[in-house]
């Protein structure tokens, strides 16, 4: 699988990426998707925009600081560099953190429930995953090691391990299972720890087969936060579901 140009086309002189167009183009997807979802949640589509409106730029930011904090050698001292997204370096769970994190904060402030909106909202995140992963393929970034397997990519002449499209298939997966688990949802919160699970576990295993990964000392970033999540999530998924067939038992009690 060869790699195409990294340039979509020119505007005034201005390369468009084909990076930020994928980018862009999986965040536009998951609103448009959870705002038509949003009544099942009892929010309004408007309520849900002035969320996003905050939460994303906040995401992008969290995704960048991330990803700079991990790579601080590489921009030390040079501000420009820090903040030109353009030629890639964004970390997914910068953006979910901070992203994530301004959404409940503002959930908090406006009387919403933060584990309510996150249900209705992470499996098109999911899905955006999916989407802006192929802008690595563009950019020549986050691939694995050589590999003989038929669907490698080539990078400067060596077959390697396609790792953005492991992570866009079960994205897309995952897509599909939440939206099927979020019809039948028990409790909430119960969308919102499966995908820190399931996307957690998947991350676990593709991390280790990528030759860029973000360092934390001799581990790897993105497995020992991915490690939390899941552990963290899975905790919190049992607490919710004792707590879902007691309240449950009690209401059947004469």
């Amino acid at each position: 699988m060869p790699v195409p140009e990294p340039v979509a086309f020119t505007v005034f002189g201005i390369n468009i990426m084909w990076y930020a167009i994928l980018i862009t183009s999986g965040m536009a997807l998951a609103v448009i998707i959870s705002c038509c979802r949003a009544k099942k949640h009892s929010l309004s589509a408007d309520q849900l925009l002035n969320l996003v409106i905050i939460s994303i730029p906040a995401g992008i930011i969290g995704a960048r600081l991330y990803y700079v904090i991990f790579n601080w050698d590489n921009y030390a001292g040079e501000l420009m560099k820090i903040i030109n997204i353009r030629e890639g370096g964004l970390a997914i769970h910068g953006g979910l953190i901070l992203g994530f994190g301004t959404a409940a904060v503002l959930c908090l402030v406006w009387k919403l429930r933060p584990l309510d909106v996150m249900d209705l909202c992470l499996p098109s995140v999911a899905l955006a995953q999916a989407i802006g992963r192929w802008g690595n393929y563009f950019n020549s970034e986050a691939h694995g090691g050589p590999t003989d397997l038929p669907w490698a990519v080539n990078i400067d002449g060596v077959n390697c391990h396609p790792t953005f499209l492991y992570e866009s298939i079960w994205c897309f997966l995952l897509f599909i299972f939440l939206i099927l688990m979020d019809n039948r949802r028990k409790f909430e919160g119960q969308i919102t720890f499966l995908y820190g699970m399931l996307y957690s576990l998947e991350r676990i295993f593709v991390e280790a087969l990528r030759t860029d990964s973000l360092m934390i000392g001799p581990f790897r970033q993105a497995q020992v936060i991915s490690f939390v999540i899941m552990a963290v999530c899975l905790a919190c998924y049992i607490i919710q579901s004792l707590k879902h067939r007691q309240n449950r038992s009690s209401r059947r009690l004469p």
